[in-house]
C-alpha cells in the first residue's frame, strides 16, 4: 500500500491566516510576501492539548453568578519598576513574552530576575537555547548573581524541556528564546510559524497545569515586530517590550499587553557593568540635559499608564532648500504633528508651509496620547519664532481643528509631577480648572484657545 503523502498548506507569517495554495498578497492582512510554506505535523497519538487535561475535564458550564473568584496570587521581585509594568508583581500560571532587538539586554534582565527570586527561597529553571550552561554562567559571574534554587539547563528540544520541568517543579521557568526551542512531532524547522504557535501551545497548558510562571523571549523583526505568528502575542498573558538604543545606557520596559494590569505601562532601566540598575525617576532622567535659553523646546508632562512622566518635545523649524517641505517625527505620531502644524498655519497664521519642520521626544521615550499636541505646537512656535520658551513652564493639553484646547484626564497627577520637579508654572485647558487642588507652589493657568496659550508661552509677540 502507497504511503499516505504529507499535506502541505500556505501559512502568514504576520498574521497566522492558511492557505491550501501560495499567494503574493495574505487576504487576511494584506501583507506582501509573507506566505510560507510547510508540511503539516502528525500529531502523536495519545498527545494532549490544554483542552483536554484532567483539570479541564472535571470542569462544568456553570453560571456567572455560581463562580467564585480568588485573587491572584502574585510573586513580587526587588524591582519595582517590572514588579508595575506586570501588574503589581508576577502572577502564577502566566505565560509573560518579552520582546526586543537583539542585545538590548533582555536575557540580562530576566537573568536578573531569575537569580532575586532564587534569594526568596524559590525554584526556578532557565532555559538557554543560545548559549551553553558554561556561556550562561560566565554572565551571571559578570552580573554578580548566582543562586543554589536557580538551576541552568541548555536544551531546545521540548519535550525534554517538558519532562524536566515536570520532574524539578520550580515556580517560574525562563525559555530563552522561543525562536530557538522545537518539538519533535512538528516538522518544520526551529523558530517558523508552526513550531512557534505549537511550541507556546505547549507552554501555555504547562504553565496552566503545573501552576508555574513562565517566561518567554522573542525576537523581533525588522520592523520591531514580535518575530513568528501574530497568533503568538494573543495567546500569551503578557506581552512586554524592551525598548532603547543600543549605543545608548537606558532601557525602557513597556507593557503593551497585560491580563492582570494596566497596559502601556513603563518601567525605566540603566545598562551598567553590572547589569541593569532602576532608574527611580524618570522624568529627571528625559531632563537632565535640557539647554535653558534654546529655542523650539517645550515641557510636557505625559503619562506612561499610572504613571506620569515629564518629557522634552523639541522642535526645529527651518526654511526648506526644496519644491516641497520636509516633515519628520521622531517619538510621536506623525500624523499627529502634520495635524497641529496645518492648525497653527490656519489658525494662528504660522507660514510653515514652506518650512522644514523635525520633531522629536527627548530621551528615546514614545509619546502617543492627545494630551501632548500643546507641548508639539509651543515646541514648533518656539522655534518658528526663535524665542525660547521660560524654562519652568510646562505645558499640557489637546488641540482641536478650530484651534481649542480640549480637556484631558488626570490633570492633578500630571500638575503634581511638574511642582515636584521645581516648575514654577503649567498651562492646561480651561475645562481642567475646578474640581481638584493643585499645588501652591506652582501656577496653574487655563486657557481655552491655542492663540492664548502662545500669548501666555510668548508675551512680548
Amino acid at each position: 500500500m502507497a504511503k499516505k503523502k504529507a499535506s502541505t498548506k500556505f501559512v502568514c507569517n504576520a498574521c497566522g491566516y492558511e492557505s491550501p495554495k501560495w499567494m503574493g498578497r495574505c487576504p487576511n492582512c494584506s501583507e506582501w510576501n509573507q506566505m510560507v510554506e510547510f508540511v503539516e505535523a502528525k500529531v502523536q497519538k495519545g498527545r494532549t492539548s490544554f483542552n483536554h487535561t484532567e483539570e479541564m475535564e472535571s470542569q462544568q458550564a456553570l453560571p456567572l453568578s455560581k463562580i467564585t473568584s480568588e485573587t491572584e496570587q502574585r510573586i513580587l521581585t526587588d524591582m519595582p519598576e517590572l514588579n508595575r509594568v506586570l501588574g503589581g508583581g508576577l502572577v502564577k500560571g502566566s505565560l509573560v513574552l518579552v520582546g526586543g532587538d537583539p542585545g538590548i539586554g533582555k536575557s540580562t534582565l530576566l537573568l536578573q530576575v531569575s537569580a532575586q527570586l532564587t534569594t526568596a527561597k524559590r525554584k526556578g529553571l532557565y532555559v538557554s537555547g543560545e548559549e551553553s550552561i558554561k556561556q550562561t554562567k560566565l554572565r551571571a559571574e559578570r552580573l554578580n548573581v548566582d543562586g543554589d534554587l536557580l538551576y541552568v539547563y541548555a536544551q531546545t528540544d521540548l519535550e525534554v524541556i517538558s519532562k524536566t520541568i515536570q520532574t524539578l517543579q520550580p515556580e517560574f521557568v525562563v525559555i530563552d528564546s522561543i525562536q530557538t526551542i522545537y518539538h519533535p512531532d512538528v516538522t518544520s524547522a526551529a523558530g517558523s510559524v508552526t513550531q512557534v504557535r505549537e511550541c507556546t501551545s505547549e507552554l501555555m497548558r504547562l504553565a496552566k497545569t503545573l501552576n508555574i510562571a513562565i517566561f518567554i523571549v522573542g525576537h523581533v523583526t525588522k520592523e520591531g515586530t514580535i518575530a513568528g505568528p501574530r497568533m503568538l502575542e494573543h495567546m500569551v498573558d503578557t506581552v512586554l517590550y524592551f525598548e532603547g538604543e543600543r549605543h545608548h545606557a537606558y532601557r525602557i520596559l513597556r507593557a503593551v499587553k497585560n491580563r492582570f494590569g494596566s497596559t502601556n505601562e513603563m518601567g525605566i532601566f540603566e545598562m551598567r557593568d553590572v547589569g541593569l540598575v532602576e532608574v527611580d525617576n524618570a522624568s529627571e532622567v528625559f531632563l537632565e540635559e535640557r539647554l535653558e535659553g534654546a529655542a523650539g523646546s517645550a515641557v510636557v508632562t505625559s503619562m506612561e499608564g499610572t504613571r506620569p512622566v515629564l518629557v522634552e518635545i523639541q522642535a526645529l523649524v527651518s526654511p526648506t532648500v526644496y519644491g516641497n517641505a520636509r516633515r519628520m517625527a521622531t517619538g510621536m505620531d506623525y500624523n499627529r504633528v502634520s495635524l497641529i502644524m496645518a492648525v497653527l498655519e490656519k489658525r494662528e497664521g504660522l507660514m510653515l508651509q514652506n518650512q522644514d519642520a523635525y520633531l522629536k521626544a527627548a530621551g528615546g521615550v514614545k509619546l502617543d496620547e492627545p494630551a501632548i499636541d500643546l507641548a508639539i505646537a509651543i515646541s514648533i512656535a518656539s522655534s518658528y519664532y526663535d524665542t525660547p520658551t521660560a524654562a519652568m513652564d510646562c505645558f499640557i493639553g489637546e488641540v482641536g481643528l478650530t484651534g481649542e484646547l480640549r480637556r484631558v484626564a488626570r490633570i492633578d497627577q500630571r500638575v503634581q509631577e511638574a511642582a515636584k520637579l521645581g516648575f514654577k508654572r503649567i498651562i492646561i485647558p480651561a475645562n481642567n480648572i475646578g474640581g481638584w487642588t493643585f499645588p501652591a507652589e506652582i501656577e496653574v493657568v487655563g486657557v481655552s484657545t491655542l492663540k492664548d496659550a502662545i500669548h501666555k508661552a510668548f508675551p512680548n509677540r
